[in-house]
């Protein structure tokens, strides 16, 4: 027990501490990529520090729930942190599977569109009816996509799943595990409110959508809100690094293991961001009405993939 509690707390350090520094690296890249000299790496610490130091002005029209959702975000995207395999292929809480996991984020999205309402600005219903919609689209496809994992794995486990796939390597070039790839990685970009389906560089009311629904938010509430956010975008590229490339992934939990785990995972997510940065340097934002093509596609993709995993026996 006392084993699982310290490697919990080193789970959640771990993602914590290297959101900002993964948004960081993803700013600075896609500045250097255009020419510029962007902002430095560790710039998000800063601007997080700055916000918790500063005070919450709250409207007078708000009620409980937009004083709450931070901390419901928060807390629900710390608790998801435990149950993605992060360092370890088994993570701690192993008996939860992907069904709770998906709760959890979508129960952070809904309790963040109510607060986008509650303030009663035209600019936050506005972006809380644009985030509903994506999510509507975006979590079945996130569900069927692992589910093609699943079959192949013949567990629901996520901890099964990647010592499954890490016994066999070769399962990573199998074109259904690719297309479920594909699948979950243009989710990921829907979800976190990357480009194409969002832009979160700017402040367009025409464009924005996440940051439609925070815009009411201030001082440590805010950062709360993009704290979570930051975290959010990491566990969905380590969902995408260890369960479709789970190499490297130690099974045993000893001081070593996790140092060489948590070096495996670095260096993963390295390449994942560097991909991640040449593509948003490399597309423009998705006018409204083609995002829901956009995720028809990325389902289609993961239907095929479970498809596969009959046909291609």
């Amino acid at each position: 027990m006392t084993a699982d509690v310290i490697l919990a707390v080193i789970q959640v350090l771990v993602v914590a501490a290297g959101a900002p520094l993964l948004m960081g690296v993803l700013r600075t890249l896609k500045a250097r990529l255009v020419g510029r000299r962007g902002p430095r790496m560790l710039q998000p610490y800063a601007n997080l520090a700055k916000l918790l130091r500063k005070e919450a002005v709250v409207s007078t029209t708000t009620s409980w729930i937009f004083r709450i959702t931070p901390y419901v975000l928060f807390s629900t995207t710390v608790t998801a942190a435990l149950i993605v395999p992060l360092l370890l292929a088994r993570p701690v809480l192993d008996f939860a599977g992907l069904v709770l996991l998906m709760y959890l984020f979508v129960l952070g999205t809904f309790f963040l569109a109510l607060a986008g309402l509650d303030a009663g600005s035209a600019f936050g219903g506005m972006g809380s009816s644009r985030e509903v919609a994506v999510a509507a689209l975006a979590e079945p496809t996130i569900m069927v996509a692992i589910l093609a994992l699943a079959l192949r794995a013949e567990t629901t486990n996520l901890g099964a799943i990647v010592e499954r796939f890490a016994r066999d390597p070769l399962l990573a070039a199998n074109p259904g595990h690719l297309l479920a790839f594909s699948a979950l990685f243009i989710v990921m970009l829907a979800e976190t409110g990357r480009l194409p389906v969002d832009n979160p560089a700017t402040h367009l009311e025409l464009t924005m959508i996440h940051e439609a629904m925070v815009l009411e938010y201030s001082g440590h509430y805010l950062a709360l809100v993009e704290w979570a956010a930051a975290m959010k975008l990491f566990l969905f590229m380590t969902l995408l690094a260890n369960l479709f490339f789970p190499w490297g992934m130690p099974a045993a939990a000893a001081p070593l293991t996790i140092l060489l785990g948590l070096v495996v995972l670095a260096a993963k997510l390295a390449v994942l961001t560097v991909g991640l940065a040449l593509l948003e340097t490399a597309v423009a934002k998705l006018r409204l009405f083609r995002v829901p093509e956009l995720l028809a596609g990325s389902f289609a993709l993961a239907l095929l993939s479970v498809l596969s995993v009959f046909l291609l026996r």
